[in-house]
Order: structure tokens, then sequence, then C-alpha cells
């Protein structure tokens, strides 16, 4: 089990969170003006939690199968921390943990959340991204950019002749926009204030 103590200075100051509420970080080079920092179990739970809802929650409420919320997360985390790397880190880390408990094909949310975890952050570092609309839009976004790579995955790596509704997609794609507006409010809300 990591605990918290046994953290490394560089991993807390890379991934943003802090060991003890009121640590600062600001005069670390990785860190730039505008990152958020977060407690680890918020960077742990936050992720995990998510990865569960979509795994077992649709299995008793499926009309909340549409919602994408590792996606949400993912997309959160690596436009709060304004670092490409970081969202690589995050998007990995959310996308293969999501394959291993899904049925699909072990890599293909991995690679996909990877590229939504670069393209938010390198967005982020570029648009204020603490305002709603923009928020809204970006997860419009994403969540489309998400549906598509995985469908022009699945037919170049897998072979797979996979539908793409284009009518259904945008559909979901406002839906988890909608819903990422209040989540990130709520996520904002977990931020270490110094």
């Amino acid at each position: 089990m990591l605990s918290v103590s046994s953290t490394s200075p560089v991993i807390s100051r890379t991934f943003g969170f802090s060991r003890k509420c009121g640590a600062d970080f600001s005069e670390s080079p990785l860190l730039k003006k505008g990152d958020s920092k977060y407690h680890i179990a918020a960077v742990i739970g936050i992720p995990l939690a998510a990865i569960l809802f979509q795994v077992y929650v649709p299995r008793f409420f499926e009309r909340l199968s549409y919602l994408e919320l590792p996606l949400l997360v993912t997309v959160y985390f690596s436009l709060m921390r304004r670092s490409p790397v970081v969202g690589v880190l995050f998007g990995a880390g959310i996308g293969l943990a999501q394959d291993s408990l899904s049925h699909n094909p072990l890599g293909m949310f991995g690679i996909v959340k990877t590229l939504v975890g670069y393209f938010a952050a390198s967005m982020s570092q570029r648009f204020d991204v603490q305002n709603a609309g923009v928020r809204l839009v970006l997860g419009f976004f994403f969540c489309f950019f998400h549906q598509f790579f995985y469908w022009v995955l699945g037919r170049a790596l897998l072979g797979e002749a996979l539908d793409l509704d284009l009518q259904s997609t945008l559909l979901v794609a406002v839906l988890n926009a909608l819903v990422a507006v209040p989540l990130f409010h709520i996520l904002d809300r977990l931020k270490v204030t110094e």
C-alpha cells in the first residue's frame, strides 16, 4: 500500500499533490502559474471511483451507460495540471485500468485516453479553463475526439468493422459535456489551498 509519507518529492511535485494540506511546492520548476494541487488520496481515489462507476453502475442503470466518467476525470486532471506529460500519464493510467476491467482489448482505452490527456493539457496552456463555457466546449470536443479515435483505432489496429453512428456520438458528446461542467466544479473544491 502506498502511504502518503513514502511518496518521493519529485513524484509529489510532478503530479501536483502534497503530503500535507498546505504544503508549498510553488518554487518547483515543474509547476507553472495556475497549476492546481491535490491530495494524493484525491489523485488516486477520484479516477478509481470513476472507473468503478463506469464498470458497475451501467449494469444496474442502463440509462447511465452513456456517461464516460473516466474520460471526464482524465480531461479534468489534464486541464488543471497544464502539463502534457502529466496528462499523458493520467490518460494512460486511467485508460489501462479501464481496459483491464472491461471486455475491450487491452490498450484501446489506454491509447485513446493518452491522446486525450495530452491534447487536453496542451489546450489548457492556451485557454482559460476555469470558465464554464470553455469547459462545456472542451468536454464536448474531447468526448467526440475520444469516440472518434476509438473508432479509428478499432478499424486500424484490430481490423474490426466498427460503425461510427455520428448522430448518437454527437448526442453522447453533448450529454457528457453537460455533466462535465458541474463535475468539474465539484472537483475544483478538492484542490489543496495554501
